[in-house]
C-alpha cells in the first residue's frame, strides 16, 4: 500500500497524539458508509450525526485508523487512533500540511456556475502533462476543501481544487490553505443573492480566491461577465503576476471563435495565445465549449501546449443531475429522452439548460417538455428573476412546461395558456403527472435547485422505462 500519511506524518501534521498500533493510510474519507480499506476516518461531528458513533464501524470496514476528539463508543483497547482537540481543525491543518509537502500546479476552480464541469474538465485537460489530483464531486465548501487536500498524493503533479461559497468570507480561507498557482472565476452571476446586497457584493466573494494566491500567480478572468474589472483588479491587488481573460471577444487572449453544437456534442475552434485549436466535445450544450476556453486558458497559464488538452477533454460529459441524459425505453414501446437538470438551477443556469433542450431534437411526433422547480436563495428579486426566464423559455419552443414551487408562478404567469401544462408547489405533487403525459419521442428537461426536491420528477420519468431497460448515455 502506498502510503499518503503515516501515523508519524499525521500526528506531525495535526498535533495529534497517536494511540494504539502503527498505521499507514492510503486516503482520508469523512463517511463511515464510504470507507475503503487503508483510509484514515476522520470523525466530524454534525448537525444530524456524529462521526464518532460511526468510528467503530469505519475501523470494521477497514479504516487504518481514526481521528477523534475522545475515544469512540465501542472501540476496542487497542484501536489505531489519532487523538486531536477538535477533528475539523485537524482536518484543515493535514490539508495545509499536504499542500506544504506537494510541488503540484495547483488550480483552484470557483464561479457562480460552472465549477464543477470545469474542475472535472481541468483533470482532464491536465492528465497529458502528469499526475492530476482533483476534488471529488462538489466538495468544495469548509469541509470537502480541507478534505481534497487532505488527500493529495505527494507526488502529484497538478491539483484542482473546487471552492464555493454562499456568503462572503467563506473562500478566502479555503484559498490561503490551497495557495493556488492559478486561480479561475468562471463567471459572477446572481447566485446566492439573497445572502448579498447586490451582485457587487457576489463579485467581492469571488474575488476572494486570489486571497491565497501564489506569488506572481494567474488569474483567469471571464472577460464576457462585466465583472471582469472589478475581479481583475482585484487580482492584480493580491500579487497576481498575470491577468488571463476567456470569452467570445477580441480582447480575449484565449478566445472562442465558433462552437457548433449537435445532438451529440459540441465542435469548437478556438485562439490560445493567438494559436488557433479545433476540438471536440461529448458534453451537449454550446454552455460546455464556453467553459472549455476557460479550461484552456488555465493550461495556457501553466504554460503547457493546449493541443493535448483540448483533445483530453472530449470525453468530459454532464453527469447525473447537472445536464446528463438518457434514453428512457418506454414499457408500452418507444422511448423519451430526459436531460436531468435536477442538482442544482440559477438563472444562468436555467437559460444554458433552455439552450440545450431547444437544440434537442425530438422524434417523430414527439415535443420538448420543460419541468421546472424553483431557484432558491435569490432573495427579493425572486419572483423577478423567475419571470425574466420567459423569453428565453419560450426560444427554447417547449411545447408543454410543468412548474414546481411558490417561485415559479411569477414564471408561469408569463407563458401563454396553451403551454402551462401544470402546476405545483412540491415537486411531489408534479411528478405523477408530467411523467404521466410523456410519449415517444419527447424530449423533457427537468430542472430546479437541489432545495426544491426535483430527484422525484426524474424517478418518476424513470420509472416510466421498461424493466431492466434503462439505456443511459451518460451525457
Amino acid at each position: 500500500m502506498t502510503a499518503l500519511w503515516t501515523r508519524a506524518e499525521a500526528a506531525a501534521a495535526t498535533g495529534g497524539r497517536p494511540a494504539g498500533p502503527d498505521w499507514r493510510a492510503s486516503g482520508v474519507a469523512i463517511d463511515s458508509r464510504k470507507v475503503r480499506p487503508g483510509d484514515l476516518f476522520v470523525a466530524l461531528p454534525g448537525a444530524r450525526t456524529d462521526g464518532h458513533d460511526h468510528a467503530g464501524a469505519a475501523l470494521a470496514g477497514g479504516a487504518a485508523a481514526a481521528m477523534v476528539e475522545r475515544i469512540p463508543p465501542g472501540a476496542a483497547a487497542a484501536a489505531p487512533l489519532l487523538l486531536v482537540e477538535d477533528c475539523l481543525a485537524a482536518l484543515a491543518r493535514l490539508g495545509a500540511a499536504a499542500r506544504a509537502r506537494s510541488r503540484a500546479g495547483v488550480v483552484a476552480v470557483t464561479g457562480s456556475v460552472g465549477k464543477t464541469g470545469t474542475k472535472e474538465s481541468l483533470a482532464r485537460a491536465l492528465a497529458p502533462f502528469g499526475a492530476v489530483h482533483a476534488s471529488e464531486g462538489n466538495l468544495n465548501n469548509h469541509i470537502g476543501a480541507p478534505l481534497s487536500l487532505a488527500r493529495l498524493p505527494a507526488g502529484a503533479g497538478f491539483a484542482v481544487l473546487e471552492m464555493g461559497m454562499n456568503h462572503a468570507g467563506e473562500i478566502a480561507p479555503l484559498s490561503r490553505m490551497a495557495r493556488p498557482d492559478v486561480a479561475i472565476v468562471t463567471n459572477v452571476e446572481a447566485v446566492h443573492i439573497a445572502h448579498f446586497a447586490d451582485e457587487r457584493g457576489i463579485a467581492e466573494a469571488k474575488a476572494e480566491v486570489f486571497a491565497g494566491l501564489a506569488p506572481g500567480g494567474a488569474a483567469v478572468l471571464n472577460r464576457d461577465n462585466p465583472w471582469f474589472d472589478l475581479l481583475a483588479a482585484r487580482a492584480a491587488g493580491a500579487g497576481a503576476g498575470r491577468i488571463v481573460g476567456f470569452g467570445r471577444g477580441a480582447a480575449a487572449e484565449v478566445r472562442l471563435l465558433d462552437a457548433a453544437p449537435d445532438d451529440g456534442g459540441v465542435s469548437v475552434r478556438a485562439s490560445v495565445g493567438g494559436r488557433e485549436v479545433r476540438y471536440r466535445l461529448d458534453a451537449i450544450g454550446e454552455h460546455w465549449a464556453f467553459n472549455s476556453a476557460g479550461v484552456l486558458a488555465c493550461v495556457h497559464a501553466l504554460g503547457l501546449d493546449p493541443e493535448p488538452a483540448a483533445a483530453a477533454i472530449r470525453q468530459v460529459v454532464a453527469g447525473r443531475g447537472r445536464g446528463g441524459q438518457a434514453r428512457i425505453a418506454l414499457a408500452g414501446g418507444g422511448a423519451v429522452t430526459l436531460i436531468d437538470e435536477s442538482y442544482n438551477a440559477s438563472p444562468a443556469a436555467m437559460r444554458a439548460a433552455f439552450r440545450v433542450l431547444a437544440a434537442a431534437a425530438p422524434g417523430p411526433g414527439g415535443r420538448r417538455i420543460a419541468v421546472l422547480g424553483d431557484m432558491l436563495e435569490l432573495g427579493a428579486a425572486g419572483p423577478e428573476l423567475h419571470a425574466a426566464l420567459a423569453g428565453d423559455l419560450l426560444a427554447a419552443r417547449p411545447d408543454a412546461v410543468f412548474t414546481v414551487g411558490p417561485e415559479m408562478r411569477a414564471l408561469r404567469a408569463r407563458l401563454p395558456a396553451a403551454l402551462r401544462a401544470g402546476h405545483a408547489d412540491s415537486s411531489a405533487g408534479i411528478a405523477g403527472r408530467a411523467a404521466a403525459g410523456l410519449r415517444d419521442g419527447d424530449v423533457v428537461l427537468v430542472k430546479g435547485s437541489l432545495g426544491t426536491r426535483m430527484a422525484p420528477v426524474v424517478a418518476a420519468i424513470e420509472a416510466l422505462a421498461e424493466p431492466p431497460r434503462l439505456a443511459a448515455n451518460g451525457r
